[in-house]
Formats: C-alpha cells, sequence, structure tokens
C-alpha cells in the first residue's frame, strides 16, 4: 500500500489518510484474525502425540505406586520434597 503527501498537505493529514486506506483494505482485520492461528496436526503426529501421553501417564503412575515419583519431581526441580504422614 503506498500514499504519497499531496501539495500542502500536512504529515498529520497524510497519516489519517494512509490509516483510512488500511483500514478500508481490510489487510489489518484479516492479519490480526490469523494471528494466532495455528496449523492443524497430521493424523500420523496426532497418533504419535497420543502414544506419547500414554506412554507418560502409565510411567508416571508406575513410579507413583512403587514411591519414587517424588523423588524423580524433586530430582528435576532440584528441591526437596517433605511427605506429611
Amino acid at each position: 500500500m503506498e500514499v504519497k503527501k499531496k501539495d500542502n498537505e500536512s504529515f498529520e493529514s497524510l497519516i489519517r489518510r494512509f490509516s483510512k486506506k488500511t483500514v478500508q483494505s481490510g489487510k489489518l482485520l484479516q492479519a490480526k484474525k490469523t494471528q494466532y492461528h495455528k496449523k492443524d496436526l497430521s493424523k500420523r503426529a496426532q497418533k504419535v502425540k497420543a502414544i506419547r501421553r500414554e506412554l507418560v501417564k502409565d510411567k508416571k503412575e508406575y513410579l507413583r505406586k512403587i514411591g519414587k515419583l517424588d523423588e524423580l519431581l524433586a530430582a528435576r526441580k532440584k528441591i526437596t520434597v517433605k511427605r506429611v504422614k
């Protein structure tokens, strides 16, 4: 989009004219609509993600059952976890 300054036109009116043209073109509205749009994952990627999620869930459940989940989380966060009995 190009706007050229007319003779005896102030900078403010030039900016106002440019802004009006931008709004009328609809490009700004279109850009705002698609700003945060993410492309959908392919079916294969969805399946892989679901399988990984299940494996992680199963591993966490196993570690929780044998009582080592707190140790793993503490090692990751580098903090000590105190259990209250």
